[in-house]
């Protein structure tokens, strides 16, 4: 199936977490989060164990919101950056819950929700903890050169969040709920430079969202927000142009994670947020807020550079994908 995914069943979004560090915590949606670290290592020894500090965290948060215990999960789907996803693998190793490591780059929290809510509103499991992280210097480290290096980053490149989020998710009756999905297809832009991510990741956005919009029959109008998961600035433009020149005109309910989550004239970020926790974070936090407090629909396009340090070595193009993930207020099951 290459259209949109109607899940068979309600299923509910029954608590949601957000664990951010300081610069993001700093950021415009700092009131949002559930909680910051301004100690970049979260009292850990290593940034690689600090993004599984991190996720551990989070998971602890979002359980504890509706009094469940590691041994009430069904499921863990969760991802981040790392080689293997270890990150997330040793993030929730004291959980002892059934687990499944996704990777679709910073498209990883759309994933893990689609993944999730499939299995859940197909009966095989009760529930799940869909969940992705990341962090500026693990990130760094793998994809371009440590901090300690000191290299120039262009106006293009963007900061990759420090921050983990995730869904409780449940079939259910209470709202919100995952109501429907896309799954991306892998798009090649012909883009290579690894500082300029969004431009790479603007085409695999814009086919998502164009096939959702042409097959759905649904206006802009309809959603509160149309959210892409980390384009930046220069990618958030190029994609809005590419929906534009399809007919679509999307209008002010276009945004994007990237710049939502900094102030791009305040904060050093260039062209805006990226990485596994940039969508996690927002969608966890402020989307999910909204939803409390006025908002009914809310579209998450999470996006994805599939880009290795393998690939940049061997001077490959950057290829994309894109994940739309609908949430609403409004039941499907009896017609909202």
């Amino acid at each position: 199936m290459r259209g949109i995914i109607k899940l068979p069943e309600a299923v509910s979004i029954k608590s949601s977490a957000a664990i951010v560090g300081k610069l993001e915590n700093e950021g415009p949606l700092g009131k949002y989060f559930d909680m910051h670290e301004d100690d970049l290592y979260f009292g850990q020894d290593s940034w690689e164990k600090a993004e599984s500090e991190m996720s551990r965290r989070t998971l602890g948060v979002m359980l504890g919101k509706i009094g469940r215990k590691y041994e009430d999960l069904d499921l863990i789907v969760a991802g981040d950056l790392l080689n293997q996803c270890i990150a997330s693998s040793f993030g929730i190793l004291e959980s002892g819950a059934p687990f499944l490591g996704l990777y679709g780059a910073c498209s990883t929290f759309a994933e893990s929700i689609i993944t999730g809510s499939a299995l859940c509103a197909a009966g095989y499991i009760e529930n799940c903890a869909a969940m992705a992280s990341s962090h500026f210097c693990t990130s760094e480290r793998q994809f371009r050169f440590p901090v300690e290096y000191g290299g120039q980053r262009t106006p293009t490149s963007q900061s990759t969040v420090t921050g983990c989020g995730g869904f409780f998710l449940e079939r259910g009756n209470e709202p919100p709920f995952v109501t429907e999905c896309v799954i991306g297809k892998i798009t090649d832009a012909g883009i290579k430079d690894q500082n300029n991510m969004g431009a790479a990741m603007a085409p695999a956005a814009a086919d998502t969202i164009l096939r959702y919009f042409n097959t759905s029959g649904r206006s802009p109008s309809e959603f509160d927000i149309i959210a892409t998961g980390d384009l930046g600035q220069e990618g958030h433009e190029l994609a809005d142009e590419i929906i534009k020149n399809n007919g679509l005109d999307l209008g002010d309910k276009f945004k994007d994670c990237g710049f939502l989550i900094y102030d791009l004239a305040n904060q050093d970020v260039k062209s805006g947020g990226s990485g596994c926790g940039c969508s996690a974070t927002v969608t966890a936090s402020y989307f999910m807020d909204m939803l409390k407090n006025g908002w009914n629909d809310v579209l998450v396009i999470g996006t994805g550079a599939l880009l290795s340090p393998v690939s940049v070595f061997q001077k490959q193009n950057i290829p994309s994908v894109a994940h739309l993930v609908h949430i609403s207020n409004k039941n499907p099951k009896v017609g909202g």
